[in-house]
């Protein structure tokens, strides 16, 4: 009897192409008030998930949270460490795998209506889980914590998931097509 691998060798090159990439583009970002900044997580975060799907999005956002918690300066500014993880803005980096895998999970599905509401669901839990551990790090209430740490970045969100939606599934179908994504 042969047992499944839980990863193939070419799932796992993805999966390390996909957490670069997320390395790369994610210590980008735009200074903004209050310490929060403007960033591609929140774009290359989902993208992978929908090209890569939940299990291996969600592994390849794992790998890059764990590479930048042990010190790589990968996180927004080209900081690192687990400093970033129990400060103002480690809500959100504990959010990344699971909106990987929820945003994968719709993908997976393969209708725009899942695709939609793992998307959606996401930036839900992304928000969520930041703006609480923005509110308890500085002390703020949780609706002066929205305003600060969510709110202004909602229009952006909107535009970055946008992105993911059309470019995400279109690398998705190339690399279906090309017969390199199982």
């Amino acid at each position: 009897m042969t047992r499944k691998k839980f990863l193939s060798v070419r799932e796992i090159c993805y999966i390390a192409i996909f957490t670069a990439l997320i390395a790369v583009l994610s210590p980008l970002a735009i200074p903004m008030p209050y310490g929060m900044p403007l960033t591609l997580q929140s774009f290359v975060v989902p993208f992978a998930a929908v090209v890569l799907g939940a299990k291996r999005g969600a592994i390849a956002v794992l790998a890059y949270v764990l590479l930048g918690a042990i010190g790589l300066p990968i996180f927004s500014n080209f900081r690192g460490g687990l400093g970033m993880l129990i400060g103002p803005t480690g809500g959100f980096i504990f959010a990344f795998p699971l909106y990987a895998f929820l945003a994968g999970w719709g993908a997976d599905r393969g209708r725009w209506y899942w695709l939609a509401g793992g998307l959606l669901a996401g930036v839900v839990v992304l928000f969520g889980l930041g703006t609480v551990q923005f509110s308890f790090v500085t002390e703020r209430s949780l609706a002066e914590s929205f305003t600060i740490a969510a709110l202004p970045f909602l229009p952006m969100e909107g535009v970055k998931l946008a992105l993911v939606w059309v470019l995400g599934q279109q690398v998705r179908k190339a690399l279906a097509r090309a017969g390199t994504l199982g």
